[in-house]
């Protein structure tokens, strides 16, 4: 059988040569199923999660029709491409791409977001671009200030849409497709289809192409995952335990608020843990310090809030621990994924304490597996609730080096390992598996 290449898929020679210099030789799944169909004109609906390189399957097609249709007569460039992303770190994220395959062509490109001050991008704006990639609220700020056109875009990309909804700006989004031209090629792209997303895709495609790849119970079952059940406030030092191991090497730990992503980088910084956190209240700049730290391993721990966490893509995540259980079932999947990419192995261990319960049941029905109880941790007598921090600072310190080691390992098995089965593997794999394009 051939095996499948960006030339065959019609993808152009100044592009290849990008992909080369990047070593991308192998089209993802969705890649070889989405760039022909893109590349012809269609409309399409990609069901596709975190991973599965979606960012170059509608970015190398965009940058071809494009270079291909440059204007012949000189003058001001004029938006042509809108790339819609829900978060500031995805919006960057595609726009490093969007350099990177589009580095021999004759395009430009800018990215603008909300955190940071407008005028750097008011003047990439003014100066032309074709295409822009953009946070809803900043980009509606900036067209209602009338900084940038839209009436001339030809291409629209609306990137995790699920997400987009969830983060409540769906209004925002209507808003800018009611001043684009109604003759366009329009992608959404979304890891799940609840009924909004579904809505919101039949007002916005023309007979579009639906391509999905990576089914959610396929996803997980490279990952390794295992639950502890554990009283609230036992949580930190179990946390605390369990990253003593040392092939738990690039962690991303999920918490469901903000407040809570804060204390524990804190509490994990205290012990010793390399560690920071990333989530909607940090400035710009302090979430892209944590997100370079993290990748370039000076950062061991990042931890995160579902919401800021659709923005990174790094590879040899070799964990993933949900220190809070998700309230929606296929954010777990969304989290997990996040430790096998491009076929790689990955562990996953869940804390749940009395009150998500309901919660663990929700995502076993999802996955439909149940997860293995690796053990159950009891908090230390007169720990206090993790609102309480004093008391939860001490009882860290206290389980720091073994929370209720008796009692929660005689109810696991092969708790020697704690990082799960996987663990020493992710850490030696992950970072080969990186020939493919994000």
């Amino acid at each position: 059988m051939t095996e499948t290449t960006f030339s065959g898929l019609g993808v152009a020679e100044p592009i290849l040569r990008a992909l080369s210099a990047e070593n991308y030789a192998t089209p993802t799944p969705i890649q070889a199923q989405t760039i022909p169909l893109l590349l012809t004109g269609r409309d399409l609906l990609g069901i596709a999660q975190t991973g599965t390189g979606k960012t170059a399957a509608f970015v190398l097609p965009i940058l071809q029709r494009l270079a291909a249709d440059m204007p012949v007569a000189k003058g001001p460039r004029v938006l042509r491409a809108l790339i819609l992303a829900p978060t500031r770190e995805l919006a960057i994220q595609i726009g490093e791409r969007v350099q990177a395959y589009g580095k021999n062509l004759n395009l430009r490109h800018t990215v603008i977001l909300g955190g940071v001050g407008q005028g750097p991008q008011v003047k990439a704006l003014a100066a032309g671009v074709d295409i822009l990639i953009a946070t809803p609220g900043r980009l509606l700020d900036l067209f209602n200030q009338r900084h940038v056109r839209l009436d001339r875009v030809s291409f629209l990309v609306l990137d995790e849409a699920d997400r987009m909804l969830d983060m409540g700006f769906i209004r925002d989004v209507r808003r800018i497709v009611a001043a684009l031209p109604k003759d366009r090629q329009s992608l959404l792209f979304s890891a799940t289809m609840p009924n909004d997303v579904s809505k919101l895709a039949g007002d916005l495609l023309r007979d579009p192409a639906r391509v999905e790849v990576t089914p959610k119970t396929v996803a997980v079952e490279r990952i390794d995952q295992k639950v502890y059940m554990v009283e609230t406030a036992a949580k930190r030092g179990l946390l605390t335990y369990l990253l003593a191991e040392a092939a738990l090497n690039r962690v991303i730990v999920f918490t469901r608020t903000k407040h809570g992503a804060n204390k524990v980088a804190e509490h994990l910084e205290k012990a010793g843990v390399s560690s920071d956190a990333i989530h909607g209240n940090k400035s710009q700049g302090a979430r892209q310090r944590a997100l370079d730290g993290f990748r370039t391993g000076q950062v061991r721990v990042l931890v995160a809030t579902d919401i800021a966490a659709r923005g990174i893509d790094v590879d040899g995540i070799s964990h993933v621990i949900n220190f809070d259980l998700p309230n929606v079932p296929e954010s777990y999947v969304h989290r997990i994924g996040r430790t096998a990419r491009a076929g790689a192995e990955g562990a996953a261990i869940s804390f749940c304490d009395g009150s998500e319960r309901a919660f663990l049941r929700d995502i076993e029905k999802l996955i439909r597996r149940t997860l293995p109880v690796a053990g159950r941790v009891a908090a230390q007598p007169g720990a206090a609730n993790e609102s309480h921090e004093r008391s939860e600072r001490d009882q860290g310190r206290r389980h720091g080096s073994g929370p209720n080691r008796g009692h929660g390992h005689r109810q696991g098995q092969g708790q020697g390992r704690r990082g799960g089965r996987n663990g020493n593997r992710n850490g030696n794999r992950n970072g080969q598996q990186q020939n493919h394009v994000a």
